[in-house]
């Protein structure tokens, strides 16, 4: 997942070093501790890989500070962010990818996103039915703290289902619209070429 961060921010724009770092602190933060002594063996693989370059500024640009270096995707890794951005098998659900997932999903493709989502839910819903057989047969034999502690992790999980439905379903209409005016254009053309073909048997033999 740290590959897709890194590779996911230096679309948007090149950075140097600390920028990323900030960057990638605040998007990996949430999802799960980052460890910054993991981001440069990563960077240093992607160097090797030619999926990203080092670029310096120019020499009078730099006023008298150590030129800090600039981090840019290069082809080879656009086409590699691509790869992992239509990767919607169950590793895209988990909870530590999926929000990484999510974070990017403005350069994912309408129909990946919408197998991630649904991977998502699914596997929240499995969840769930999990928790509450298991919050039904020991309720009895929990302390009053344990149980709420239960209760307020099933109520999260049951709080992302519903906001996963509300996406789904925009994401189903929004995929749905084009495909419906698309539909409606073909329909009107057919009609207006029924027409125009009635028009012209009507015409008398000799304005033909």
């Amino acid at each position: 997942m740290l590959e897709l961060a890194v590779l996911g921010s230096l679309h948007e724009t090149p950075l140097h070093g600390y920028e990323l770092r900030k960057r990638l602190n605040t998007l990996l933060g949430m999802f799960r501790a980052f460890s910054y002594g993991s981001l440069y063996p990563c960077l240093r693989g992607l160097l090797n890989d030619g999926l990203i370059v080092e670029e310096e500024p120019p020499a009078e640009t730099v006023l008298g500070r150590r030129s800090k270096i600039v981090y840019k995707l290069t082809a080879e890794g656009k086409e590699r962010l691509q790869e992992l951005l239509t990767q919607a098998g169950p590793s895209a659900w988990e909870d530590e990818s999926f929000g990484i997932h999510f974070a990017f999903f403005r350069h994912t493709e309408a129909e990946v996103r919408l197998r991630i989502l649904e991977g998502r839910r699914s596997r929240l819903e499995e969840r769930l039915e999990g928790v509450r057989t298991a919050l039904a047969r020991t309720r009895e034999r929990l302390d009053s703290y344990t149980l709420e502690l239960q209760r307020h992790g099933l109520e999260s999980v049951e709080r992302e289902v519903r906001w996963l439905n509300e996406l789904i379903d925009s994401e189903r209409r929004s995929t749905a619209t084009p495909r419906a005016e698309e539909e409606g254009a073909a329909d009107s053309d057919q009609q207006q070429a029924l027409q125009e073909a009635s028009e012209r048997a009507e015409r008398p033999e000799s304005d033909k």
